[in-house]
């Protein structure tokens, strides 16, 4: 495998990032709720060339039973990648950095959820990188808040998340690969839309107050749009599963959006 090779440039002359992308602009994203018959609740992420798949087991019984919490709850996370899901094959043994986003991740959703509701029970969440492209984390967050949601788990709100970073003197919504790695620095945040409480706030890297500031403001913004991602996937989602609806066949060749759109207009018809 040849060395990766850094970039000439992050940002170009006309303003514009590697990817072609604005300095606000997200990368494709595409959500699906369910996506695993086994599980109590999943669902995957597409951002970019990231792709991660979640999957929620519980409210079940806690083994080891000293971890069991009288008044909640245990919410356990486990984030892994695939050896395959980056160019060097990665160890399958867990590493550190897995165990602490697996961390993170759960601090993360923990605000949003009712954990009080199921004392002396766990909440398994399994979240698996198929590929990482950059903004794992948030990716993760944004799969495991969907993947709650569809098992049932009583939630204040779902859960968006997203980075933004630093480059070449730039702010930049939703690092891809390349800028993650070769970028001043990177401000991973997960919030509640409504309140805009924030579940998550990380910093790498050296930013400005101003630029911290607004680079939280960039990243709130980016969140309520990812929400509405969320629940129109959420929706897609119960629309499919409605015996009434005709069209259940996922294996079509049209666009995701287009799915989508098609999905929301029957649901409009059936409300009326």
């Amino acid at each position: 495998m040849s060395p990766e090779v850094k970039p000439d440039f992050l940002i170009s002359p006309e303003g514009l990032r590697i990817d072609g992308r604005r300095p606000d602009e997200m990368r494709p994203i595409e959500l699906k709720v369910g996506v695993l018959k086994q599980a109590d609740g999943s669902a995957s992420i597409r951002q970019g060339k990231t792709y991660i798949i979640a999957g929620v087991y519980g409210p079940r019984e806690l083994h080891p039973r000293h971890l069991t919490l009288n008044d909640r709850a245990y919410l356990r996370v486990e984030y892994r990648m695939a050896t395959f899901s980056v160019p060097d094959r990665k160890r399958p043994a867990p590493s550190r950095r897995e165990r602490e986003i697996s961390m993170v991740i759960a601090n993360a959703l923990k605000p949003a959820l009712f954990l009080q509701e199921f004392p002396k029970s766990v909440v398994d969440i399994f979240i698996t990188v198929i590929q990482a492209d950059g903004g794992t984390r948030c990716a993760a967050i944004n799969a495991a808040s969907l993947a709650l949601a569809d098992a049932g788990i009583p939630m204040r709100s779902l859960i968006p998340a997203v980075a933004v970073g630093k480059a070449d003197g730039k702010l930049l919504v939703d690092l891809g690969d390349e800028e993650d790695k070769y970028g001043q620095g990177d401000v991973p945040m997960a919030i509640i839309p409504q309140t805009e409480e924030i579940t998550l706030l990380q910093q790498d890297g050296s930013f400005t107050r101003e630029e911290l500031n607004e680079a939280m403001q960039m990243g709130i913004t980016s969140c309520k749009y990812l929400h509405e991602l969320q629940k129109e996937a959420l929706r897609r989602s119960y629309v499919k599963k409605t015996p009434d609806n005709g069209d259940e066949d996922d294996d079509d060749d049209g666009s995701y959006e287009d799915d989508l759109e098609t999905d929301l207009g029957e649901a409009e018809l059936m409300e009326d």
